[in-house]
């Protein structure tokens, strides 16, 4: 007979699983924490100063440029600048997420085989996926945070609901972390890195709204925009940031977005179980 816990009448092992869960998603957060600690001054330009530059190059001088024709009309009144930065925020997200979810993913199988050590240990093939996510989820809270701070300064913010714009790239950044690590664990080297980023992170930067309204997009692509999840976190961040946040459509970006981290947390699991197990 198997041994039973008083009080939940439960198996002690079953009992016992979701604290072992917890403690092995901890326990890899924690290592990529310490590993953070250790090499953090290197991501200092893309955390901090590459927001500034970026902001004082599209937004200042490339804003002053468009604030003077006729095109702010379709800006909604606001400078250039005001429209952009939110948008810059939710990509920002995206960005940051691939870089996390890529090489580093793979050289956690296939270079230095961090997650075979740990699957070696009692924590679980979930654990490593949600300590993985949690870790790339604090990395995207401290960038937004980040680039918020710069956007207050430069007085890019309209509204005081634009503080809730570092949840909106958080969410949007784990829309695209989550599946992309998937992909990412059944990788044996980084070709399918450049077509990542080439066909897929950069064109979403560029036509998901970021710039400029999808609007002004062919008819033909617009449908496409509305698909990726780089146009909802723009969508909440900018009205957030604007103050022109409608909250049924809000609920539909945010809709979205879940619906791409669930189905990306899921594939994750399965992908890193036969990673790990073949």
């Amino acid at each position: 007979m198997s041994a039973v816990a008083p009080a939940t009448n439960r198996p002690v092992g079953q009992a016992a699983a979701p604290r072992r869960f917890a403690q092995g998603a901890r326990q890899v957060f924690e290592y990529k924490a310490l590993v953070y600690r250790r090499v953090w001054r290197g991501s200092l330009f893309s955390t901090f100063l590459s927001p500034i530059l970026f902001l004082a190059a599209m937004g200042v001088g490339l804003g002053s440029f468009v604030d003077q024709g006729s095109a702010i009309a379709s800006l909604g009144g606001v400078s250039y600048a005001t429209f952009l930065a939110p948008g810059l925020l939710a990509a920002q997200g995206m960005q940051t997420a691939a870089s996390e979810s890529t090489w580093t993913v793979m050289g956690g199988f296939v270079w230095d085989r961090t997650f075979h050590g740990m699957f070696a240990t009692p924590v679980s093939v979930a654990g490593i996926v949600v300590g993985h996510l949690a870790w790339v989820a604090a990395r995207l809270t401290l960038v937004a945070t980040a680039f918020f701070v710069v956007m207050l300064a430069f007085g890019f913010v309209a509204s005081p609901a634009g503080v809730l714009g570092i949840g909106a790239s958080v969410l949007t950044g784990m829309a695209f972390a989550a599946p992309i690590t998937a992909f990412s664990a059944s990788q044996k080297n980084d070709q399918g890195f450049n077509v990542l980023f080439r066909f897929f992170i950069t064109p979403l930067f560029l036509f998901s709204g970021t710039f400029f309204p999808i609007e002004q997009l062919p008819a033909l692509i617009r449908p496409i925009a509305w698909l990726t999840p780089t146009y909802h976190g723009v969508a909440i961040a900018r009205g957030l940031s604007l103050g022109t946040l409608d909250p049924l459509g809000a609920l539909v970006h945010l809709a979205v977005l879940g619906a791409y981290i669930a189905v990306g947390v899921g594939w994750a699991l399965i992908a890193f179980r036969r990673s790990l197990t073949r």
